[in-house]
């Protein structure tokens, strides 16, 4: 797992990882147009370090090499850290979402942003509108 969270630690790669995200198995050539600023050989050694983590994985096919993403790591990386840590606060959302929805109704509120700044429908955009209902605003 360690791989894992190295390989992702780095932006190069994460562009990468992205760019097999849109268009999955890639040969080495377009991954390189994807990053024009770095050499073949460097963007070859990144692939080398995602495939050792197991982000990515390869198919021959002549003298061709495709690249495809792998996304079992991470899975187990949410599985293992994110999903157990975001449980409670998931539920705890769901029920204030239940809660609000049951005094303002569904439809009577619209979190829409103006500027950073939500506002009930029908209201216009005033800069000074509060961010929060006036029963559950903060103090």
């Amino acid at each position: 797992m360690e791989d894992v969270f190295r390989a992702l630690a780095d932006p190069t790669r994460r562009q990468l990882l992205d760019a097999l995200f849109e268009d999955d198995g890639q040969s080495l050539s377009e991954l390189c147009e994807q990053i024009p600023q770095m050499t073949r050989f460097g963007v070859m050694k990144h692939l080398s370090i995602l495939e050792a983590a197991h982000l990515v994985t390869t198919r021959r096919e002549g003298r061709e090499k495709f690249h495809y993403l792998n996304p079992v790591p991470i899975a187990e990386i949410h599985d293992r850290w994110v999903s157990k840590y975001a449980a409670p606060f998931v539920s705890a959302l769901a029920a204030l979402k239940g809660e609000f929805e049951d005094e303002y109704g569904a439809d009577e509120y619209r979190a829409d942003e103006y500027r950073g700044v939500e506002y009930f429908a029908g209201q216009s955009h005033p800069d000074h509108v509060p961010r929060h209902p006036p029963s559950t605003r903060i103090a």
